[in-house]
């Protein structure tokens, strides 16, 4: 069956400012309303004029933590290379722990050069300083002892207690679109999570990572795929089509090299917001994060009581 969460507002528009109190309360009401899970956006800084104000991730997500139970929290997706991979080691396994084991991770080797040289991180080694971050990470999770010299780190027998609370870690599934990035999907994470695509789109992408996985030998029953998806519900495609479309132009960026579009966003009526829906389900996907349009309160509602009822 497939699952369906909520992307958080951490991120917002230029001429706004992130709503705490805002957030905490759409947090709360999507677990009451059976979400399996909630998905914080990622930027360290943006060099665009006007900015657009951004919560950490991790920090927005261990706030969510403390005022929730049972609702998943997935980060969509944090940019490893950014981080000091013993760090955030200890900043996720934290959040699991203090969730009770509610940590899904996503995890992409990032696109925004500007913010790699701000954190002084070469950005055109992003692929493989990602991949020694993730080995690092696992190794930390997993390892009674790990002993490992690579690049900067030298760690000596080092132990990180207390191990996050999922056994044998949190479920990673890994972000992005290049063949590099799906070969990656399938060999060294629990699935792929990909943003903005068509049911064809992410058909094409899904093939590719399964391909991956059958060459390396591994199951691709074992690997899961999530899908992110704009949604606009309202009395008809007329009505909702050119906002929405203006919404994605003006807040939003698709990778060019990629097949993630803004045309891929679901919006129109309830009857065609559920036909569109029920195409991304025949695609394969088992997890769709929706992102109500502009984060309204009454989409997230209609959402719940009129969409999902029809697709579970």
């Amino acid at each position: 069956m497939t699952a369906w969460g909520l992307a958080l507002r951490n991120f917002v528009g230029p001429t706004e400012a992130p709503d705490i109190d805002g957030l905490i309360r759409y947090a709360v009401r999507a677990e009451e309303l059976g979400f399996e899970s909630l998905w914080a956006w990622d930027h360290v800084i943006l060099g665009v004029d006007p900015s657009f104000p951004i919560l950490d991730a991790l920090g927005t997500l261990t706030a969510i933590a403390a005022r929730t139970t049972r609702i998943r929290l997935g980060t969509g997706v944090l940019v490893l290379p950014l981080r000091n991979p013993i760090v955030v080691a200890k900043t996720l396994g934290t959040l699991d722990v203090i969730s009770r084991g509610r940590l899904i991770l996503g995890v992409a080797a990032g696109w925004y050069a500007r913010e790699f040289d701000a954190v002084g991180v070469p950005f055109r080694q992003r692929g493989r300083l990602f991949e020694r971050n993730l080995d690092l990470l696992c190794r930390l999770w997993t390892g009674d002892r790990v002993t490992a010299r690579v690049d900067e780190f030298n760690l000596r027998e080092a132990v990180m207690r207390p191990r996050p609370l999922q056994t044998p870690r949190p479920p990673i599934l890994i972000g992005g679109y290049v063949d590099a990035v799906l070969r990656r999907a399938a060999t060294r994470g629990d699935g792929w999570l990909t943003y903005f695509y068509t049911p064809e789109g992410f058909r094409r992408g899904w093939e590719r990572v399964l391909s991956h996985a059958r060459a390396a030998g591994r199951d691709p029953a074992s690997l899961t795929a999530t899908n992110q998806l704009a949604i606009y519900v309202g009395r008809s495609r007329a009505e909702t089509e050119s906002p929405m479309r203006r919404w994605l132009e003006t807040e939003w960026d698709v990778a060019a090299w990629s097949e993630s579009t803004i045309d891929h966003a679901v919006n129109g009526s309830v009857d065609e917001c559920v036909r569109e829906l029920r195409r991304h389900l025949e695609a394969g996907v088992h997890r769709i994060i929706l992102i109500p349009y502009r984060y309204q309160q009454d989409q997230v509602e209609l959402i719940a009581a009129e969409i999902l009822p029809r697709l579970r």
